[in-house]
């Protein structure tokens, strides 16, 4: 039987190639019971942005595996221009993390913009069958792309602790006979 050769590496690509900001202003429509910002339509701007930033870097569809990190730091209130800045931090074969900035400021004001939350989502980039496909590696361009692939390495390993650890006690209870 003859093998297939292993496929050619795709060339790596510069965090900059795919960095991306996506400005959007809030209205009454995306207010809250408390009369700010509801979190759902922030982490929809966080998951928009991110989204385009894994789809440019992988060159096609790529779909949110998970979100973790995401840290409301301040309120949101209508009439606030929002800045949600999203690059790739780290790529795996066929998975990247993105990381969101999310800043805002008065639509009426020049006061400079206030870093008002941050995320962090982990895409994967899928065919046409939605099945996973390679992705370009990342080639950090400065010393704050380089901090954050090395964070990104140490969130993806307790990810993949914590994952193994919760699949290992769920094994051991079922092994037990304990039911949940």
């Amino acid at each position: 039987m003859i093998e297939s050769p292993a496929p050619e590496p795709l060339p790596g690509k510069y965090t900059s190639a795919s960095r991306t900001t996506l400005s959007h202003i809030m209205t009454h429509n995306d207010t809250n019971l408390l009369g700010t910002v509801h979190g759902g339509v922030i982490m929809k701007l966080v998951d928009d942005a991110a989204g385009a930033v894994a789809g440019r870097h992988s060159g096609g569809p790529a779909v949110t595996a998970s979100m973790d990190e995401m840290a409301f730091l301040e309120p949101v209130r209508v009439g606030d221009l929002v800045h949600v800045k999203a690059q790739v931090n780290w790529t795996g074969r066929s998975s990247m993390e993105v990381g969101v900035r999310v800043l805002a400021e008065r639509w009426n004001e020049s006061a400079p913009a206030t870093q008002v939350g941050s995320a962090y989502l982990v895409f994967a980039a899928v065919d046409a069958e939605g099945k996973p496909r390679p992705v370009p590696p990342i080639i950090p361009e400065t010393e704050r792309d380089k901090r954050r692939y090395q964070e990104a390495q140490i969130r993806r390993t307790h990810r993949l602790a914590r994952r193994r650890a919760i699949k290992e006690l769920r094994d051991r209870r079922a092994a037990e006979g304990i039911d949940d």
